[in-house]
């Protein structure tokens, strides 16, 4: 019989973490769910734990597979699903046992194509919820959803810019329930991180919400995002990170254009490639990267030279910003390289002290 639910758990050398994650879905109070592990070449113990595990309990389906990175097993469990909802989990975190029974009925109450909850951050010594300033319970339909959330996963407009670090806070799929045939029938799968360095959860919504009629947003944190996991392959260096993320704005760009969306999305676009600036300093001065602090000054000088970010930066509202924001960005905005840097290694300091 055909599940209610498809969760897709992308498997890679995480046998510290995988039996949480598992146990956390198969104590769900919603039985009616299937579990797909792809296994992605993993060379540690992974691979005998998931078998283990679906050996005890039929709702697990184990998938082998070669080796090629969290997009292609994402996209490889989407192929298998059955459910008619899928939900995605990554391995080193868990979930609440009541969160695919509330979000399911949630999206049959609504007809919803999409519902999202939030999440809890956790870091070992200590949690911290993600904040959404939303009531309980919002609901979008039709045009809506475009407007209000996938052009908000394009890019920020007015106020929304006041947070850089909320960019893509909207953009995580292990967050959402989707309607399966909004994926299948539209061939909607995951980008390869090599083309465009990070964000292929956001991309892969973009593409999502342009098809949904209907979205459900429940105001509460049933997800829980492991961040003390240093081998995660957003805590390292990226030396091709400025080319890959201007590919990735290429891809939306096109997007766009091809589905003639309004100016306000061209717009949230082009605020999206400013916030960038943020993300490509930290990464250039990443302790990973092993250059001196004046060939990293003279990168970031290269970056804030670009001729699409100086485009950008032309139309860019800086008012919404508090102080030391407006600080940072208005150095980014005159190429204040210096005054860019320092900023930047506070930042680094303080995300570390403060998370």
């Amino acid at each position: 019989m055909k599940p209610k639910v498809s969760v897709i758990v992308p498997i890679y050398n995480v046998e510290q973490y995988v039996s949480r994650c598992l146990d956390s879905l198969l104590s769900q109070n919603f039985s009616d769910i299937e579990i797909i592990a792809v296994n992605d070449g993993s060379t540690d113990g992974s691979a005998k734990i998931l078998n283990d595990y679906a050996k005890k309990d039929s709702r697990i389906m184990v998938i082998e597979k070669e080796n090629g990175g969290v997009s292609s097993a994402r996209n490889e469990g989407i192929r298998a699903a059955n459910g008619e909802y899928i939900g995605f989990v990554d391995p080193d975190d868990w979930v609440d046992k009541d969160m695919y029974e509330s979000m399911y009925n949630s999206a049959v109450d609504e007809k919803a194509d999409i519902v999202m909850c939030t999440y809890t951050r956790e870091f070992g010594s200590h949690s911290k919820i993600k904040e959404f300033n939303l009531p309980e319970k919002v609901c979008y339909h039709n045009e809506e959803v475009q407007l209000k959330v996938m052009r908000r996963l394009v890019g920020p407009l007015n106020e929304e810019i006041a947070n850089p670090e909320l960019l893509d806070a909207w953009g995580t799929v292990w967050s959402k329930l989707y309607r399966s045939d909004i994926l299948k029938e539209n061939n909607i799968e995951f980008v390869d991180l090599s083309t465009i360095g990070t964000n292929e959860d956001s991309l892969f919504n973009i593409y999502a919400f342009y098809y949904a009629k209907t979205f459900v947003f429940i105001n509460k944190p049933y997800y829980h995002y492991w961040r003390v996991n240093t081998t995660s392959v957003t805590s390292s260096y990226k030396p091709s990170l400025m080319n890959q993320w201007f590919h990735l704005y290429s891809v939306i760009e096109n997007f766009l254009d091809d589905k003639n969306m309004g100016k306000d999305f061209y717009i949230a676009l082009n605020n999206r490639i400013c916030l960038s600036t943020l993300g490509l300093g930290l990464n250039t001065i990443s302790k990973e990267n092993k250059v001196s602090a004046l060939m990293k000054i003279s990168k970031l000088h290269s970056i804030l030279k670009d001729k699409r970010i100086k485009q950008s930066f032309r139309q860019f509202e800086m008012k919404y910003f508090s102080v030391a924001w407006r600080a940072f960005y208005f150095c980014a905005k005159f190429r204040f390289t210096l005054g860019f840097y320092f900023i930047l290694v506070a930042i680094d300091k303080l995300r570390k002290i403060v998370r």
